[in-house]
């Protein structure tokens, strides 16, 4: 019986338990909320990087002056009414701690344009003005995951690994210039209008940390697998992020955090090579990586930073 539960997927692990988790929350009384809301207020008082959190709160909500509102927004009382999945239930665990009369506008789903009006959101682009995109931290059961990677930097395979799905054109040139390089093992996986040549299987976190190299590519926006792969002992391969989620990826220093590549990847087999032979800046950069994404790893205060920014969007308002 444990030999089988072990074999379970991870991702489908963590999900059943997000599910029980947030379902426990949402049927909470609401003097819990209540109780919640204290606790992060006492934390607010005590802490002593106030400038820090203030500087988050600033990046996700950018918002800098009053705004109408509009027949777009609903109360949170409306938004209670909503289908229950991840991207309410990520929402719903801020918004309990207000006025169920207190007006709010989102949006879910992976989203690259800003909308009219101050909006939640997971993703926005980075370039341009992007304030009425007010980043919470949506869909975090698929995004925010982090691994604990045992293997040394030196002792995994000379490759760069890759799985997903291949409908985008930059990930078409990727596959097609590279699914035969003797440094590359990367595949295709989808189910639906599959390309046979370019199959793979699909491959867990655990296979994936073997390699060296860990390419991120951008999908619909970002790229989904770009927080656990900083966290881990392989070096994050990429080019310059185009949208950004709640690990603000516009912070991000092209070879500190990640080593960057060409839009069109055609440096990518060199850029392999290079960090396999000079195995000291890999592990410079591994470090960069490791200590950008400790900062999200404090649970009481990413979840006073979304309390502010929320806080600050309704207190905006003209009313």
């Amino acid at each position: 019986m444990l030999k089988n539960l072990i074999k379970i997927d991870l991702a489908k692990n963590q999900k059943l338990f997000f599910y029980i988790k947030s379902v426990s929350y949402f049927l909470a009384p609401k003097s819990y909320y209540q109780f919640r809301k204290t606790q992060l207020l006492n934390y607010f008082a005590s802490i002593n990087d106030l400038e820090y959190v203030n500087s988050r709160v600033s990046y996700y909500n950018k918002l800098d002056e009053k705004y109408a509102l509009s027949v777009e927004f609903e109360t949170i009382n409306q938004f209670l009414k909503s289908k229950k999945k991840t991207y309410f239930f990520d929402l719903f665990q801020v918004v309990s701690l207000y006025d169920i009369q207190s007006k709010i506008a989102y949006l879910f789903g992976d989203k690259t344009h800003i909308p009219s009006i101050p909006t939640f959101i997971k993703s926005r682009p980075i370039a341009g003005n992007n304030k009425n995109s007010v980043l919470l931290k949506l869909n975090k059961v698929r995004h925010f995951i982090f691994v604990n990677d045992v293997i040394d930097y030196q002792d995994k395979k000379n490759m760069l690994v890759w799985r997903g799905k291949v409908h985008q054109e930059h990930r078409r040139v990727l596959m097609t210039n590279f699914f035969d390089h003797e440094l590359f093992d990367i595949g295709e996986t989808n189910t639906k209008r599959k390309t046979e040549h370019w199959q793979k299987k699909r491959m867990s976190l655990k296979e994936q940390l073997a390699f060296k190299f860990i390419l991120s590519i951008e999908g619909n926006d970002v790229a989904s697998n770009l927080k656990w792969a900083m966290s881990s002992n392989s070096l994050v391969l990429m080019t310059k992020p185009k949208y950004e989620t709640w690990f603000m990826e516009g912070t991000l220093i092209e070879n500190h955090h990640y080593v960057l590549l060409k839009d069109d990847y055609s440096d990518v087999d060199e850029k392999i090579q290079y960090y396999i032979d000079n195995v000291s800046e890999a592990q410079g950069i591994l470090d960069n990586a490791h200590a950008y994404v400790e900062q999200f790893k404090n649970g009481p205060r990413e979840e006073l930073i979304a309390y502010l920014v929320v806080d600050k969007y309704l207190k905006l308002q003209q009313l």
